[in-house]
């Protein structure tokens, strides 16, 4: 940034002031609170959020420095829950999306399916993209081809999955002809989201080091009341020794019958680099913080 478009120590300080007035209005806001989902208090919340990120902005542009604030987005947070106390029915809304990295394995999965369908009707679908597509999603569950994606020539890109509350369950073909209107946010219970830019975010503040260079910030993030170190006390009745986390079970069209081994590619099923899923959750009732 030039001399002339960096902020004056004026802007900074005043963006600083800026602060420390949502700070005391968000404390008076909280101890006034109504119940657990105020309305103030998200107002509040989303002030401070906004003012601590333009002087995190100006203090950095101004003299390279960087503040501790993880600051997640309004956008990205859910509103205060204002659907019933005890729905009575839910919906479950499930994006994900998929990159056609090799078409050619894609094609020659539907190939497969094709020649074992004796539907005449499918003959020669399997030899474009989106006939070989319309093949494998009306052969396999969604959940088979998110877990075996690699096999199919796909790769995963971001997902999400909703899950909204409502006071009656919907008529039978009541919502078919628009199924993906934007859901009522009030009325979402809890949503879960899988990104890759939640991994490049930790590896930002990871090389970071707090000075010189600006770390990124994770958005929309929220706490659990959950333990995360999962005591297996919270349930007697579960055998956690039937539980194994190591334990891989492979798929069955992955087994050779003749000598009970995997013939899977080990590429086409290599695991992210750490062995986990960069998964950001947001819960109902909590929402990340300045701090």
């Amino acid at each position: 940034m030039s001399d002339a478009a960096q902020p004056t120590a004026a802007e900074v300080r005043a963006a600083a002031e800026a602060v420390k007035t949502a700070l005391d209005r968000h404390l008076a806001t909280v101890e006034r609170r109504s119940g657990e989902d105020d309305p103030d208090v998200y107002e509040a919340f989303n002030e401070l959020a906004a003012a601590a990120e333009a002087y995190d902005e100006l203090l950095y542009d101004r003299y390279d420095e960087v503040t501790p604030f993880e600051i997640p987005g309004a956008e990205d947070a859910l509103p205060p829950y204002q659907g019933p106390a005890e729905p009575n029915a839910l919906s479950v809304l499930i994006r994900r999306d998929y990159a056609v990295v090799e078409p050619q394995r894609l094609i020659a999965q539907a190939e497969r399916v094709e020649a074992a369908d004796d539907d005449a009707e499918s003959d020669r679908l399997a030899g474009t993209v989106p006939g070989a597509l319309g093949l494998l999603f009306g052969e396999f569950e969604p959940d088979e081809i998110a877990s075996r994606h690699k096999e199919f020539g796909l790769e995963e890109g971001d997902s999400t999955l909703w899950v909204t509350a409502a006071d009656e369950p919907a008529e039978p073909g009541e919502w078919l002809e628009s199924p993906f209107d934007q859901p009522d946010t009030q009325r979402v219970v809890c949503r879960f989201d899988v990104s890759a830019v939640f991994d490049d975010e930790t590896d930002d503040l990871d090389e970071a080091d707090g000075r010189g260079a600006r770390p990124a910030r994770t958005r929309g993030h929220a706490d659990s009341d959950l333990d995360p170190d999962l005591d297996p006390d919270l349930d007697p009745d579960i055998d956690a020794e039937l539980f194994d986390p190591d334990e891989v079970v492979p798929l069955e069209d992955d087994i050779d019958d003749t000598d009970g081994t995997d013939d899977t590619d080990d590429t086409d099923h290599a695991d992210d680099a750490d062995g986990t899923d960069d998964i950001e959750v947001v819960e109902r009732g909590k929402s990340g913080g300045v701090g």
